[in-house]
């Protein structure tokens, strides 16, 4: 697993894609939920959690995220994951989007410990940090 995070329009999406031609990517804002546990890499993979969290909102326990990291691990331990670094900033007033970012948060460290290579884009330089 290799993981490419940013701050909003910082590049990471042009970075990887740049990096990786060949990777067949899904988009986390459009793709079945299942499509993660096959896909070689996953766009916006912050937008993915964030309609998990929408569409099944019994997934919010820390239990039940920790499962769906080890699936990802388990199940596509390639895959590159591409996601907007979402902790940083202002804290939302709305609860939902204070849980969004706490739980992108948690599952977005779990996938990075487990990951051979973190790579963090700024205006559109990557640097490896793990």
């Amino acid at each position: 697993m290799k993981m490419i995070i940013g701050g909003a329009y910082q590049g990471q999406i042009e970075w990887a894609q740049e990096q990786y031609k060949d990777i067949n990517w899904i988009n986390g804002e459009t793709c079945e939920f299942s499509e993660v546990f096959t896909c070689q890499g996953i766009l916006n993979f912050h937008a993915y959690m964030k309609r998990i969290l929408q569409e099944e909102p019994d997934i919010v326990s820390e239990s039940k995220l920790q499962i769906l990291a080890e699936r990802l691990i388990e199940k596509n331990p390639d895959i590159i994951v591409v996601s907007d670094e979402i902790g940083c900033g202002l804290v939302p007033i709305d609860a939902f989007e204070r849980q969004y970012r706490e739980q992108t948060g948690r599952i977005c460290t779990e996938l990075a410990s487990y990951s051979e290579q973190v790579v963090r884009v700024v205006m559109g330089i990557g640097t490896i940090i793990k």
